[in-house]
């Protein structure tokens, strides 16, 4: 039984000694200075018709893009704790890649005012006097409904009066100072201190989430199952894994824990990998999917309410063009076409070790807006999920990290794995080689001594037969022939 069990045995023990996270594990320079190159891949809606929409019809929009940005990624102030649990921050950054996109940070793009809009909707059910003032202030300051800014702008921010009569008199309802940007908080910034568990003295807590900014768990949402903290942090998963297997990570972007689930076995450059995907109650509201009741107040299935996690603004998150949703969505804004290919996303796992191989995670960021009465900004706008971006998140590993990686973790093992049966056939070998040699020399021995003794009686005769050569014959005797 050892001889099956015990090499299984020593791999996995050596693969878990691989992808633990300590400063002597073959995965550890890889964790803290992911080798992937991460790409930021964003998508703008231009509405079409802003004047239309003002005046009630249906939202046109036409998709732009993609503007491709290189992320860059590392970890810092990293300190191990006495609970076999670290500690870090990991730092990111943008730089825009013209090559790789369709267009330059100089476009310009019509899109709703964010601010105005939201603003509007948190006024909806004050006292009409204070939305006749807002009202005044919007027109004092020029703000529209719709605004018509560059790509550069929209992403990392602008400069723009209501934000700063906002913090004047409303000092806390703004997270942000100077100016508002929808990615401006992501360029050069952490995601919050994660700290997980390392894997070194229980190896079946790897990867996971101990806190998160010193939190077990959130207070965004309206139940505790949905403000809990699951799974890693995005990054690695624990190794072994089997069909039955799910990723759960927590992100601090979406203010949630997610779960994707398996979908088929595949390879990347040569490597094995299981194929995850979101399933389709990830978006689903409280009444198509009970325990997502905690999200909550929703709209149609397919968007998730954002907004107690983003400063109250009325914003929702789902899959891009509103795939998998209610497609009551999609047809309510022209120009959106969901489809799986193009619209879903994915994670691609070496499930022995847990790290990612290839991976694209798309979503979309939308704005619910309607006419407001008593604020003459927005119109009669008729109530609407718009969309405002989508963008993707992808990586896949190359180059020299792949080769060392395939080399490493995948190579070297089944080498090993394969080397045992060589062994094992070769000690076999061995073994047969005195056994043979052994029934050959007995052999050897059987066949000259059932030989001697068949042959007695022939050299008998063949000795009397010389014995009377030599004897004389007596004279006048006739010799005959002696016969045998």
């Amino acid at each position: 039984m050892c001889k099956t069990r015990c090499p299984t045995i020593f791999r996995a023990f050596s693969r878990s000694q691989n992808v633990r996270i300590d400063p002597n594990s073959l995965s550890f320079n890889m964790w803290k200075e992911i080798p992937v190159p991460f790409y930021l891949s964003v998508y703008f809606f231009d509405v079409v018709n802003p004047d239309a929409v003002l005046l009630g019809q249906k939202p046109q929009v036409r998709e732009r893009g993609p503007y491709v940005y290189r992320e860059f990624r590392h970890k810092s102030n990293i300190t191990f704790n006495d609970n076999d649990t670290v500690s870090f921050l990991e730092y990111r950054s943008f730089q825009f890649q013209p090559d790789k996109s369709h267009g330059l940070e100089s476009d310009y793009i019509v899109m709703p005012n964010i601010l105005v809009l939201a603003a509007a909707m948190m006024m909806e059910d004050k006292p009409m006097s204070l939305k006749l003032i807002m009202t005044l202030a919007f027109s004092t300051l020029g703000e529209r409904a719709f605004m018509n800014r560059t790509i550069g702008e929209i992403m990392w921010g602008y400069e723009d009066p209501l934000i700063h009569l906002i913090n004047k008199y409303l000092p806390n309802m703004l997270p942000f100072k100077g100016k508002f940007g929808l990615f401006a908080e992501l360029n050069n910034s952490d995601s919050g201190i994660f700290t997980v568990f390392t894997g070194v003295k229980d190896f079946s807590r790897i990867h996971l989430v101990d806190k998160w900014n010193g939190l077990s768990k959130v207070n965004f949402w309206h139940s505790d199952q949905c403000n809990m903290i699951n799974g890693t942090s995005g990054q690695m998963w624990a190794p072994f894994m089997t069909p039955e297997t799910s990723l759960e990570f927590y992100s601090p972007e979406a203010c949630r824990s997610m779960k994707l689930i398996y979908k088929e076995s595949g390879t990347f450059q040569g490597i094995p990998t299981y194929r995850f995907v979101a399933p389709s109650t990830l978006f689903a509201n409280g009444s198509v999917y009970p325990p997502n009741e905690g999200f909550c107040p929703c709209l149609e299935s397919g968007i998730q309410n954002v907004s107690t996690c983003r400063f109250n603004a009325p914003l929702f998150l789902s899959h891009p063009h509103f795939y998998n949703a209610d497609p009551m969505l999609a047809e309510a804004v022209l120009g959106l076409h969901p489809n799986q290919e193009e619209h879903s996303l994915f994670l691609d796992i070496h499930p022995v070790t847990g790290i990612p191989m290839n991976c694209s995670v798309k979503l979309q960021l939308s704005l619910y807006i309607k006419a407001i009465k008593g604020i003459g900004q927005t119109g009669k706008i008729q109530p609407v999920v718009l969309p405002l971006v989508w963008f993707e998140e992808s990586g896949a590993m190359e180059g020299k990290p792949l080769k060392t990686f395939y080399t490493q973790l995948v190579l070297m093992p089944n080498v090993l794995h394969y080397a045992q049966y060589v062994l094992l056939a070769l000690g076999c070998i061995l073994l047969l080689i005195p056994i043979i040699h052994q029934l050959r020399s007995q052999e050897k021995c059987y066949l000259f001594w059932s030989s001697s003794k068949k042959g007695s009686k022939d050299k008998e005769a063949i000795q009397a037969y010389s014995e009377s050569l030599m004897t004389p014959a007596p004279k006048g005797t006739v010799l005959q022939e002696a016969r045998l």
